[in-house]
């Protein structure tokens, strides 16, 4: 493990019931959406939280709910944001990314519309992955495989994948969705690499087999024909752990860890972490440094365990700091940062 000094870990203000996803509106202010169905503005200064209204009625059950959220970054007051849900049809459950203005000054979502709804309804509540992440007016979002396992090998079928939204071509009457690549179980992790401004991904595997992969256009990533893991009553899946026809992840862990949210380290705070990756822990309520050399990871660190609990989501403070959301009906938003002393 990490040998740290002079380090913090604090809880900013009450309770979060089951957080999922956040993004900062500014240095000072970031959203944090609830599974259950609400957003909550955070003051990080003052620790004030204020409930956004307008957001329309979100379905939660089991995996499902109001799940990830990002921020359009621009000058203005008002901003762009876009979340990802859990929708309800006949008894049956799909994906919906929606679109919306927030009004900061009146914490109040305006506008809103779907701009993308998954061709994939079920009644299982599992594997919806969904994280969003920003690119050149684009909206990237992993989807989980929703239980059933092959549909990620179906290129008419949008779940197990991870898709490419045009936000240009919202208003005019072009498709602005498409797949970008295949073979996914449920993505949890989704992050861009700012020195080279690739897509990194991590994903949930079944009993071990949890994988980092590097997201490139078109590209397979083999699941459930290609899996380190196996059945969780044991047994094999699939044709195997390796083969050239697939993208292999770069990075496997055995057992798992079960990864929720990823970040690359950017800042000076903690200058050992700079250039590699944070990982949230599910299983293990822990915080991973994986360590990337020549754009690949070669080992990793627990840099906390069983201190605050399920981590869910990771990111990082204008300043450096390191900002986490714990999975639970008391979860929180907490603060991990650094204060050298003379």
């Amino acid at each position: 493990n990490i040998v740290l000094t002079h380090t913090y870990l604090k809880k900013i203000g009450k309770d979060i019931e089951y957080p999922w996803g956040m993004d900062f509106i500014d240095q000072n202010n970031i959203l944090v959406t609830k599974k259950t169905g609400q957003i909550v503005k955070i003051n990080l200064k003052t620790e004030v939280f204020e409930e956004i209204k307008g957001l329309p009625k979100i379905f939660f059950k089991g995996q499902g709910g109001l799940l990830d959220i990002t921020v359009q970054k621009n000058d203005t007051k008002n901003k762009n944001i876009y979340f990802c849900n859990t929708i309800e049809k006949g008894g049956k459950l799909g994906t919906v990314i929606q679109k919306g203005v927030l009004d900061f000054n009146n914490n109040k979502i305006y506008n809103l519309s779907v701009i993308f709804e998954s061709n994939h309804y079920s009644k299982s509540s599992r594997h919806f992955g969904c994280r969003l992440i920003l690119k050149n007016n684009k909206l990237y979002a992993s989807l989980g495989d929703r239980g059933k396992r092959y549909t990620a090998q179906n290129l008419n079928d949008d779940s197990g994948s991870i898709i490419e939204i045009d936000l240009s071509k919202l208003k005019t009457s072009e498709k602005s969705y498409q797949i970008h690549s295949i073979g996914h179980r449920n993505p949890q992790g989704l992050t861009i690499n700012p020195f080279n401004n690739q897509i990194w991904s991590h994903e949930h595997g079944p009993r071990g087999g949890d994988e980092i992969n590097i997201i490139k256009k078109g590209r397979n990533y083999g699941w459930p024909i290609i899996t380190s893991g196996e059945e969780y009553f044991g047994g094999k899946i699939g044709e195997g752990t390796y083969s050239p026809d697939y993208e292999n992840p770069v990075w496997t862990w055995i057992p798992s860890i079960a990864p929720s949210g990823m970040i690359f380290y950017n800042s000076e705070m903690f200058e050992n972490f700079k250039g590699h990756i944070l990982v949230g822990s599910l299983k293990f309520k822990s915080l991973y440094l994986v360590k990337i050399m020549d754009n690949l990871p070669y080992s990793e660190e627990i840099i906390f365990q069983n201190k605050i609990g399920r981590i869910r989501d990771v990111d990082v403070g204008a300043d450096g700091s390191i900002y986490l959301l714990t999975d639970s009906k008391k979860g929180g938003l907490f603060k991990f940062f650094k204060r050298d002393i003379d």
